[in-house]
């Protein structure tokens, strides 16, 4: 069984016919936490029917990062991101922590990956992160 870090984006749609009425207590919330899968390697899964489309026609190439350049925005944007969490702000798209250690060396496949997340939910939901640039949100 493989062990990934999944992030569930959800948007709360108008048409929805129920509300949620009860708010989450501190005990409710989740935490993503970055695990390896058998193959040793760093993975990650998010579950959007959307975010594939997103990588593969609108999101910038892997090759057009380097690995320092994704985790240094990724360790400003996981930051970022775990605030707005704390805060409650963005509660109808951000629904969990984000457990990222910037000393450890998850690879570019995961660096990219997790920063195109940020680009993503920036792309599909319109929510500015000051960690991401402008022109990575759409290919070139």
């Amino acid at each position: 069984m493989k062990n990934v870090i999944i992030i569930l984006i959800i948007a709360l749609l108008p048409f929805s016919c129920t509300a949620q009425t009860d708010p989450k207590n501190d005990k409710d919330k989740s935490e993503i936490k970055p695990s390896k899968n058998e193959d040793g390697e760093w993975d990650l899964t998010v579950i959007d029917t959307q975010f594939d489309c997103f990588l593969n026609a609108i999101a910038k190439p892997i090759n057009q990062y380097s690995e320092s350049y994704l985790k240094n925005r990724n360790t400003i944007l996981v930051t970022e991101w775990n605030s707005y969490y704390s805060s409650g702000r963005y509660r109808n798209i951000i629904e969990s922590s984000i457990n990222y250690d910037p000393k450890e060396n998850y690879g570019l496949k995961f660096e990219y990956k997790l920063y195109q997340v940020f680009a993503y939910v920036n792309w599909k939901y319109g929510l500015r992160m000051s960690g991401l640039s402008g022109s990575d949100t759409t290919r070139y």
